[in-house]
């Protein structure tokens, strides 16, 4: 029966606030839907069509701002003036070719853009979120896209609150709000009516899309979706442009340097002009060409190729990066603090046994400990809950029992929270005898017990000591049906302890020792038993001196903390904030830290990482927190994702110094020559077309190989080394243009067009051929392999270069026909420069390369980063 929603229903969706001063059972009939059974599924497909997806935005690749970025160069606007007044005064073919080039620069840098953007487009795509939703009467887990008005959601610790919604049932709930508010501190939820009008923080009775359950549990109805929520509202109002990250502001100060140093330079060169009698128009032209030629025009294109590039592979290899500049801090960890389960471990949680404690036999500790979960499957479908419950109710063992658990009834619950780490029941038997059931940490468990047993002391010893996850269950019989809180946990009786089987992965110790060998150090951190984290942590072959608990950590001041992470490899029993405060020490000392998690007690550590690391089946808190994704938890995927991430980035910063060792000669280059000579050494078009030649060979640089050694430490991003290599390398390119100059003009005795001729060819073929030089460490650089494609890409513009003086298209773009000896110059002098270059990086990498700097904390970065995971989170969500 579809059931239409009335007027009513569609005011409170269009506002939270009026929701939450109408009743629950008000609220519930004007959406036309009912706690226990929720909407029926044609219901939902005909809301989900008239109030489309439950998404506030999303990633999209659009045309029109792609080709925005790539137009607002203002050095494109002055060279596209210079080209309309050119063609005022006459030079129109000049101004035709000029104009041509630079179209075909754009367009080059539109394409590989928008590649990027459909890249993102489609990492985005394959993010998803879940919540536990009930339809037709029964709960199942659905994408949050999916919610209509009038769902009925349940929410547990650590959900994303997927939508506005009105609740209908709390216990012991409270929300972070602060995404909203700004308000630090969690707000405790009822289901009690609000007068009209009361502010957004005071809506106890609701709780908002965005926010996140700090601690029990809950149930209500969505009274707005997507962009209608209050969330959705706020963000529509704020710019949608993600703050940039430290590789983006680093690539940003590169530009700058070469654009300063360009225009100080090109201002000279044509005042130099201007003194020496030339045309204006032609001294104009030619200083805004030089202008345009030595700035990394297509540096973000090439970027933005190569983090495309790098991505695709990434996502093959099972690793999503949310924003691509992120790749950048990926290729810097050197340290990593991953959990233990599911990525030292199997994940495969498998319930072996039950010890008892008393008198009571095994069947009634299991009985005890599947009455006190949070899943919705009391009747053993175990939708939801924590993965040791899920096990609990889906093993073998359990089957016979089930039968019995579903003559208890189940009064109330106090939810499971990361302070207690701990969760009670009150049921009720078949005899009317009501009995407080508590299930949780041993330790935890144990302090709340009465009389516990030495043998069950002994026999909890024995299972930490043999690698084994343990839950204990204790009871206490109650009188009052009234709901348990965390004061009723006390004088409790152990029944005994839920034995739980996590074996280390068999290719564990292999993707250890592959991140030793990439410079990364592995440390632990679970909130397991310490025993149990060391015991793993051995047989996989880490170097354990010991382990440090939540509670040694606390006692110690940061220093203290600082010195005791560099000698520790595993931090067991530890809360979230401990976790977040072990990061953030980590990173005071520099360098890359990564964390990797998946639950909601590890997203602050994922916000204070570096580099936060999550997984596709993780809760999503932590993959909102997160930067990357890892389609599978394995700590080899992960490694290929760092070994993807410096490839990308060492590829990335080829281009840069290739740009650095030709570029900044060409100005020099430049320079000299309009001292003595009375022509201009290249016209405008030429030295565009010299650029856009060059540009399109270097697209191929993302498919390069990168030498082993490079891939075996961290690599970062250091503007001071990109400097010293401009300054020491830039005039060892004017070398060669210098000779150049000197054998056409008094070897060949060229005019203007010869001699512009040559210096186009000399230029190109010295600026695109020093990339197999500039590429690698190693010297000689031919022990050193690059890929097919861009052998094959810097061969062809050479030879394209070579012969266009000789083709039809000379006359019109100034060229004239080089004599047959010239080429054996050229011959001579490139691998004379290749030569020169060899030489020059001995020295350079001996002497002039000081190593870089570790990295340390930045507050403002920390800032951008936590900014551009709330972009990315609202789109998600």
């Amino acid at each position: 029966m579809t059931v239409d929603v009335p007027a009513r229903g569609r005011s409170a969706v269009s506002g939270i606030i009026k929701a939450a001063s109408e009743g629950t059972d008000a609220v519930l009939v004007g959406l036309g839907t009912s706690a226990s059974r929720g909407l029926l599924a044609d219901e939902v497909a005909r809301r989900r069509a008239q109030w489309g997806p439950n998404a506030v935005s999303s990633h999209r690749a659009r045309l029109f701002p792609v080709l925005w970025h790539q137009l607002r160069s203002p050095l494109l606007a002055l060279l596209l003036t210079a080209a309309v007044a050119s063609y005022f005064v006459g030079e129109r073919s000049d101004a035709v070719i000029i104009g041509v080039i630079v179209a075909l620069s754009v367009g080059l840098g539109f394409v590989n853009e928008y590649r990027a953007e459909k890249a993102a487009e489609a990492l985005h795509d394959q993010i998803h979120h879940e919540t536990v939703v009930v339809r037709d009467g029964s709960s199942a887990s659905v994408d949050v896209t999916d919610l209509v008005p009038g769902d009925v959601v349940e929410l547990r610790l650590g959900d994303i609150v997927p939508a506005d919604l009105r609740l209908v049932t709390v216990t012991g709930l409270s929300c972070d709000e602060s995404v909203l508010t700004g308000e630090s501190l969690p707000v405790d939820k009822t289901i009690d009516t609000v007068a009209p009008g009361t502010a957004l923080a005071e809506l106890a009775g609701c709780a908002l899309m965005g926010t996140v359950v700090n601690a029990g549990g809950g149930c209500g109805v969505v009274v707005s979706t997507g962009a209608r929520t209050e969330f959705g509202t706020i963000a529509a109002g704020l710019s949608t442009h993600q703050l940039d990250t430290e590789f983006q502001v680093g690539l940003r100060k590169f530009s700058m340097l070469l654009v300063y140093v360009a225009g100080a330079l090109t201002t000279s060169i044509f005042v130099l002009n201007v003194v020496l009698h030339k045309p204006i128009m032609d001294a104009l032209l030619f200083s805004l060409a030089i202008a345009v030629g030595i700035t990394p025009q297509l540096l973000p294109a090439v970027v933005s190729s190569s983090l495309a590039a790098g991505s695709r592979r990434m996502s093959k290899r099972k690793v999503l990066v949310k924003r691509l500049v992120c790749i950048e801090d990926l290729g810097n960890v050197d340290v990593l603090f991953t959990d233990k389960t599911g990525t030292l471990t199997a994940g495969h949680i498998d319930y072996t046994r039950a010890v008892p404690a008393g008198d009571l036999d095994t069947e009634a500790v299991l009985r005890w400990g599947l009455l006190a979960t949070e899943n919705s499957g009391a009747n053993g479908t175990a939708v939801g809950g924590n993965p040791l419950d899920q096990a609990l109710w889906q093993a073998p063992a359990a089957d016979p029992v089930k039968a019995s658990v579903t003559d208890f009834a189940r009064l109330g619950t106090v939810p499971f929270d990361h302070d207690r780490n701990m969760v009670s029941a009150l049921v009720r038997d078949p005899l009317q005898r009501l009995t407080l059931v508590t299930k949780g940490a041993p330790e935890t468990v144990l302090d709340r017990c009465v009389d516990v047993p030495e043998a069950a002391r002994t026999a909890l010893t024995q299972e930490f000591a043999a690698g084994n996850r343990v839950v204990a269950v204790a009871t206490r019989t109650v009188s009052s049906p009234a709901a348990p809180t965390t004061a009723d946990e006390h004088g409790m009786t152990l029944a005994g302890f839920l034995v739980f089987l996590d074996p280390p992965k068999p290719d564990a110790a292999t993707a250890l020792a592959r991140l030793a060998t990439l410079g990364i150090a592995v440390k632990v951190v679970t909130g397991d038993n310490p025993a149990v984290a060391v015991k793993v942590c051995k047989e996989l072959g880490l170097n354990v001196g010991g382990a440090l608990t939540g509670v040694q950590i606390s006692a110690l001041d940061d220093d203290a903390l600082a010195t005791a992470i560099g000698t520790t490899t595993v931090f067991a029993r530890v809360s979230p904030q401990d976790k977040a405060r072990i990061v953030r020490v980590q990173r005071r000392g520099g360098g890359g830290v990564a964390f990797l998690g998946d639950g909601v007690n590890d997203a602050l550590a994922l916000h204070a990482a570096d580099v936060g690391i999550s997984v596709d089946s993780a809760t999503d808190v932590a993959k909102d927190a997160a930067d990357v994704i890892l389609l599978e938890k394995d700590l080899d995927v992960l490694a290929d994702g760092v070994a993807e991430g410096r490839r990308i980035f060492a590829n990335t910063i080829k281009y840069v110094l290739m740009g650095t060792s030709s570029n900044f000669g060409n100005m020099f280059s430049a320079a000299g020559a309009s001292l003595f000579l009375s022509f201009l050494p290249m016209l405008p078009s030429q030295i565009l077309l010299n650029n856009l030649l060059y540009d399109s060979s270097q697209l191929a640089i993302p498919t390069d190989h990168v030498d082993e050694e490079q891939l075996r430490r961290p690599s970062h991003w250091d503007i001071a080394f990109i400097r010293r290599f401009m300054i020491f390398f830039g005039p060892l390119s004017s070398v060669f243009d210098f000779v150049t100059f000197g054998v056409m003009l008094w070897i060949f005795h060229a005019g203007a067009g010869e001699f512009r001729s040559a210096w186009f060819v000399e230029s190109l073929a010295t600026q695109t051929l020093v990339i197999f030089a500039i590429r690698t460490r190693r010297i000689p650089f031919f022990r050193s392999h690059p890929s097919l494609p861009l052998v094959a890409a810097a061969l062809s513009v050479v030879l394209v270069g070579s012969v266009l003086p000789a083709t039809p298209l000379a006359h019109t773009l100034g060229f004239r026909p080089l004599p047959g000896a010239f080429f054996a110059a050229l011959v001579a002098m490139v691998v004379g420069y290749l030569v020169l270059i060899e030489f020059g990086k001995r020295i350079f990498y001996r002497t002039v390369a000081a190593p870089a700097g570790r990295r340390h904390d930045n507050p403002v970065r920390a800032l951008r980063r936590r900014a551009g995971r709330f972009n990315t989170s609202a789109s998600a969500t």
